[in-house]
Parts: C-alpha cells; structure tokens; sequence
C-alpha cells in the first residue's frame, strides 16, 4: 500500500504528488514523465529522497515564511530562526500583523525587529528583516461567494504571493506558517488565485473535537471568513495540539543559555512567556521544522462557512479519511525542547 502521506497535497493540482511515491518501475516513471512535462522542472528528481519526513506532506526542506502578531508570547519566531541555523526550514520571511491581543503594530515590529537584530548581532546566518503588514479582517461578501471578497492587496499577502513565485516548486511548496489570524493569507489568494498552487499553509489554530476540530480560539476566531477562504482554496495543515511551552526556557536552565546577544534576548523575555498552552504558536514552525514532534494526524475537511455568530468561529474540520486537509491531533513538546536546546548549546550555531 502507498505511504498516505504520499497523496496529493493539491487539490487543484494536475499533477498529484501520489503519481511520484512509491508505485511499480512502470507506473512511476510514467507519472515522473508526466510530471516533468507539468512542472518544466529541470532538476533532478528522486522520489526516494522526496517522501516528506515525518507524518506531514512538507518539512525542513520546505522554505518557511512565518506570520505573526506579537513578539513576547511565545516563542515561534526564536523557533524559525535557531531551526534555520540547524537543520531546519531556510527562514524566507517574517511577516508581523496584528490582533486583539497585540493590536499595535508598530510596537510588534518593534519586538521583531530587536529579535533579528539580537539574532544578527550573534552570529546567526539568513535572518530576514520583519515586514510589517496592516490588513482589516476581511469582510464576507453579501453574495456569500470567496471571489466576491473585496482584498486587503497587504503588504503580507503582495510578499506571500511574490515569494511563492520565487521559491515554491510543485514538488516543494512554499511553507507559509502562522501564529495569528490567517487574513494575509487569504488575501494572498485573493490578489493571485495561482499562490494555491505553490504554498502549504500550516497554522495554529483552533481546538481539538471529537470528530475533528473547531477554527475557534485560539487565532481561529479573530478573522472567520479568512478561516473559510484558506481551508477551501489552500493546501492546509492545522495544528491544534499543543504544549506547555514553559518547558522550553525553564528558569533553571537560564545560566545554559549563550552568553551573546540572543542568549540575553532569551533570557529577558522568559519571564513574559504566557503560560497557557493555546499561546504556544511555535507549534505551525516547529510542526515543519522537527520531523519527530508531530505524532498523531488525521485528515479532515471543512463543513459550514464561517459562523459569524455567537461563535465567532470558521468552518468546522471534520475527520474524513480521503480529505485534501490535514489535522495534527498530538505533539511531542520534549521533542521541540530537546532541539530548541541543542541549537542553542551547539558552538557551531553562532560561528563567525
């Protein structure tokens, strides 16, 4: 039987990434031949070599741009950066918005912008600049219909779209990963229909359910129609568990930590680490960046449009064995920790 993490990660594509896994001789060199013709690649390519690592269809390999709102939370963006030195996904972008909990923007990017400073200033390589992006949660139109959406044209969703183009491959998309509302990324797709074809979307959002999972807090609630646009137009993998995130920098193992400009960054921030789990948003990072912390998935749909009500939530994921979503049900925080640590401690990492 073919790997299931071997079926297509498009929907909309024509050429299905289960034509280039594990078949007969025959069979998959006349879906290789097919899909060279599709794509115009003229790498090479070897199916072997190209099985996802892990139980997700993208990992490290994967070029990540991660999205976020504040700076102080949690530590996803200290994630993208230390896995981009050490074995993790090349880091192609940090996009900084806002929401409820972090609505001033320029404060945001003033948080990020010390991060990579504190990064840069220590030695660690291909840390971009923060973008800030300032789009309105996006309005569902009267006719109910996703093209009918009037588009932010943000400055997130102008460089999701112009980096997909740059650096997603049909065989290696574009990872966009985020820790806050999915506006700019739905309004990518609004600028540019074809950004689907070159970009996976990995998110936390939500909660668990029994048949499934909610779009609901965290993250899931602040923009419900951008929920709805991103689980019917993209590839989509939402990470709904999560873990206590203060296992990460406990305060016993502060005087560990690099004596160098990351190091003190670290250790200012730990105290304002929240402590509830649903603020660990480095999970959609680290869910791409460590093959052996997600260890439970499911695939799921999406049914209903977004409620807009009472609940204020998107559309509902529901478990269906041959659905195009993915849902990450259980994770291994020691995982995270274990690597987060070895980085860091690793003299190599921040070598001139």
């Amino acid at each position: 039987m073919m790997d299931p993490r071997c079926e297509s990660l498009d929907q909309h594509s024509s050429v299905p990434v289960s034509g280039m896994c594990g078949q007969s001789a025959a069979t998959c060199s006349a879906a290789l031949a097919v899909f060279f013709f599709a794509a115009g690649c003229t790498e090479t390519f070897d199916a072997g070599s190209s099985r996802p690592h892990g139980l997700l269809p993208v990992d490290e390999r994967n070029p990540l741009v991660f999205v976020n709102d504040g700076a102080f939370d949690n530590w996803g963006t200290e994630y993208a950066v230390l896995l981009a030195n050490g074995g993790g996904s090349h880091l192609a972008g940090l996009i900084v918005g806002t929401s409820d909990p972090w609505p001033d923007i320029n404060a945001n990017v003033a948080g990020a912008r010390d991060l990579v400073e504190a990064a840069r200033k220590s030695n660690l390589k291909n840390i971009p600049d923060p973008i800030a992006s300032i789009g309105d949660v996006l309005a569902r139109p009267t006719s109910g219909e996703i093209d009918d959406t009037q588009p932010n044209r943000s400055e997130g969703a102008r460089f999701i779209v112009d980096t997909s183009k740059s650096l997603g491959l049909s065989y290696r998309p574009l990872v966009v990963a985020t820790g806050g509302r999915l506006t700019d990324v739905a309004d990518a797709y609004l600028i540019d229909h074809s950004v689907t074809e070159r970009v996976v979307v990995v998110a936390s959002i939500g909660s668990l359910t029994s048949s499934g999972a909610a779009m609901g807090a965290p993250n899931g609630e602040m923009d419900p129609w951008a929920d709805t646009i991103v689980t019917a137009r993209f590839r989509y993998v939402q990470v709904s568990a999560r873990y206590d995130q203060l296992t990460d920098v406990p305060s016993s193992r502060l005087s560990e930590l690099p004596t160098n400009d990351f190091g003190t960054w670290i250790t200012n921030k730990q105290s304002g680490i929240w402590s509830i789990p649903e603020a660990a948003d480095q999970v959609a990072v680290v869910a791409v960046g460590i093959s052996t912390f997600v260890t439970e998935v499911e695939r799921v749909a999406p049914v209903g449009p977004a409620d807009g009500g009472a609940n204020n939530e998107g559309p509902s994921l529901i478990d269906q064995p041959n659905a195009t979503g993915w849902l990450v049900r259980q994770v291994s925080g020691s995982a995270a920790t274990e690597r987060f640590w070895s980085i860091l401690l690793n003299p190599a990492t921040f070598a001139p």
